[in-house]
């Protein structure tokens, strides 16, 4: 399919790509509860691509086009979860050239690109000889918990059953503005403290569970970084209590550290753990500490930087010739972080214009959706 044909698909399948943001961008799919987007997008792959689309054990949608035994692949993914818990239909509204709705671009906008980009690819398959083999086959993904405690399960599992054929591993999410050069590792901690407690008048100078976590707490915050990368920590929540009148029983917190640099991101663990010992020695006999991992994103692995540096003008390249400003290299944490940690280049990008993320006040930018399908379909003109 020439370059003609690919501008006559983008302005032929701009209304469809209007039409699929404000259906998808109701149906919820909070982490690990993506059930009913999968089956949106299996249900429309099946009537527009390929009846070949199925899930995996994780619960990805998958859809291959012009995969052959023994071909390498390229994998274009982008993920269905959005942040929110909301299990009833999310609230749309359009207002001043604006879609807002939660998770509307994060990655609501990038999913419907790339459900568009395999009807593209299944187009340029059809139309070609039997007799002319893909030295790639393009593997289309629809992946689940990227976001939060989800853990990049569905990037997880890809890489499990595919991993030793991927050759690239593109993943739409973020804006068009940047992409990722870098994979930000995390590591991610719930501490509960429980103490005997009780009546903050009659049992006063009882151990209080919510002193405990807050002296671990100002510990962590008193930490210094390590320099050799971007370092960061954040306790994200805290909870502990009855009531104003009861020292509290049992607190918890959520505790995360990021790093660019994988050696610095064992370093805040070595830190961490220290932190939690020097306090276990000092708990009173009356009080106990756990501590679980609930989430880990890998750092990148070694990656080989000729290819990285491929991928990342290819990236550039699709962008601009999508008539957007070059893109900025960006360090991020998405489920780029598992192909990247077991080598594989790996880059991400977005496909849309707006801000709000990760807020009930999301919004896309309608006049970016078709240079952003653009984008995806230039991506893919270059393996097929």
């Amino acid at each position: 399919m020439n370059a003609v044909k690919k501008e006559q698909f983008a302005k032929a399948h701009e209304k469809e790509l209007y039409e699929l943001l404000k259906q998808l961008a109701h149906i919820p799919a909070p982490t690990g509860k993506e059930e009913k987007r999968a089956a949106f997008c299996l249900d429309w792959l099946h009537r527009h691509v390929s009846l070949s689309a199925y899930q995996d054990a994780a619960g990805n949608v998958i859809c291959p086009v012009g995969a052959s035994e023994g071909a390498s692949l390229i994998v274009f993914a982008a993920h269905l979860d959005v942040v929110f818990p909301d299990e009833e239909e999310l609230s749309v509204r359009e207002e001043n050239g604006r879609i807002y709705a939660p998770g509307v671009g994060d990655d609501t906008a990038n999913v419907c690109a790339l459900l568009l980009a395999a009807k593209y690819a299944a187009a340029i398959e059809e139309g070609k000889r039997p007799e002319k083999k893909r030295s790639s086959g393009l593997l289309f993904v629809f992946g689940v918990g990227e976001e939060g405690l989800g853990n990049l399960k569905g990037a997880r599992q890809i890489c499990r059953d595919f991993g030793a054929a991927i050759k690239a591993y593109y993943a739409l999410d973020l804006t068009m503005e940047t992409y990722t050069a870098r994979a930000v590792g995390s590591l991610r901690y719930c501490v509960t403290v429980r103490a005997k407690g009780g009546h903050s008048f009659s049992d006063f100078g009882n151990t209080s569970a919510n002193a405990i976590l807050a002296k671990l707490i100002c510990t962590l915050y008193a930490q210094q970084v390590p320099d050799g990368g971007h370092t960061t920590y954040n306790v994200g929540v805290i909870s502990g209590g009855t009531s104003v009148n009861t020292i509290a029983q049992r607190a918890e917190m959520l505790y995360e550290i990021r790093s660019d640099c994988r050696e610095d991101l064992k370093k805040m663990k070595d830190s961490f753990d220290c932190h939690v010992k020097v306090l276990e020695r000092e708990l009173p006999k009356d009080c106990s500490l756990t501590v679980e991992q609930i989430g880990e994103r890998p750092c990148e692995g070694t990656i080989d930087e000729q290819k990285r540096k491929e991928l990342f003008a290819i990236v550039e390249k699709a962008v601009m010739d999508a008539g957007v400003k070059k893109p900025e290299p960006v360090p991020c944490s998405t489920d780029c972080n598992i192909p990247l940690s077991i080598g594989i280049p790996s880059v991400c990008i977005g496909t849309y214009r707006g801000r709000g993320a990760h807020t009930r006040e999301e919004y896309v930018e309608l006049a970016s959706l078709p240079a952003g399908l653009r984008i995806v379909l230039n991506l893919i003109e270059h393996y097929v």
